[in-house]
């Protein structure tokens, strides 16, 4: 396959090979370790080089339970077509016979263009939740009167949540955005029935800003926790300056054993939606053609599901 592989040249690849013979038979081990509660997603971002249907088709061989849609610019379905094109995505994953209960959005606030647009359409399609986008603070204003006011905007858009019945998730995210102190995330929903508005746990960027306060932060979040980001990262410096770059799973800085061993004492058994953000041909950024072959990532979201379904096993 050449080098810089299109959309189409994979189509053309997998409906003539990969629905015949099983991945092993380009050298691809299909993910086995299936005996546990949660569902794992895939985050549909690194499938954005196929169409819906091929995504989910791809994601089941490989082993996940469902995808985790991408409904945002630049996204798999783009909010401007909601109400066009996400009954026809959700319809052809589930036709895959893949799951798709959760999706992803860049919605921050009930007063914004799409936002009652995405969770009419999404209620219907019996989607259960929804990532939010990023809050960011503003160097010019206090924090505190920031979170106050976020703290509101959060409150309102869970009223639109619960009369469309559809929940949305919080992430917390390494760096300057709100949340990255995961007492931002404590404070902004601690008032806020979990059932309408919760928080969607990231690992990497928990362990990225707090390190071994993991655990203090699960126990923190426990009440509000629905949903859990898998990603894994470590620490580099170049030109004399240390910076996060992103691994496979088991590569980087996160005890991911320690972690289930963890979310099991706290009782915490929620969906998952894995990540690959490491460098990956331009799966990794959500690009619409890929820079190397199909199969290599293929390959590498088979070897991370596998990694984190041994690690999820131990315990």
């Amino acid at each position: 396959m050449h080098p810089a592989v299109k959309r189409r040249s994979f189509l053309k690849w997998f409906s003539a090979s990969a629905m015949t013979l099983p991945f092993t038979a380009y050298g691809i081990s299909r993910a086995s370790y299936k005996y546990f509660d949660q569902d794992i997603y895939l985050f549909s971002k690194h499938l954005q080089w196929l169409d819906c249907k091929n995504a989910a088709r791809t994601a089941k061989e490989i082993g996940f339970d469902g995808l985790d849609l991408t409904v945002r610019p630049k996204g798999h379905v783009l909010p401007e077509n909601v109400e066009r094109d996400l009954p026809k995505a959700i319809n052809a994953i589930r036709k895959a016979g893949m799951k798709v209960e959760v999706i992803t959005t860049a919605i921050t606030g009930a007063e914004e263009q799409y936002t009652e647009a995405i969770l009419k359409i999404a209620s219907q399609l019996e989607i259960k939740s929804y990532r939010l986008g990023w809050l960011k603070y503003d160097a010019e204003t206090s924090i505190d009167k920031q979170l106050e006011n976020y703290r509101k905007r959060l409150a309102t858009l869970a009223k639109m949540n619960e009369h469309y019945q559809i929940r949305g998730d919080y992430q917390n995210h390494a760096g300057t955005s709100v949340g990255s102190a995961v007492w931002d995330i404590w404070y902004l929903l601690k008032d806020i029935d979990p059932k309408w508005m919760g928080c969607r746990y990231d690992i990497r960027h928990a362990v990225a800003e707090g390190f071994k306060s993991g655990k203090v932060n699960l126990r923190l979040l426990k009440e509000h926790i629905q949903s859990l980001d898998i990603k894994d990262y470590t620490y580099v410096q170049e030109n004399g300056q240390w910076t996060i770059q992103h691994t496979p799973l088991g590569k980087g800085a996160v005890d991911f054993e320690d972690y289930f061993k963890t979310l099991k004492e706290l009782n915490i058994s929620k969906p998952l939606t894995l990540h690959t953000e490491y460098e990956l041909g331009g799966a990794n950024k959500g690009k619409y053609e890929l820079s190397i072959p199909a199969e290599q990532v293929i390959s590498a979201l088979t070897t991370d599901l596998n990694y984190l379904q041994k690690a999820m096993n131990k315990h």
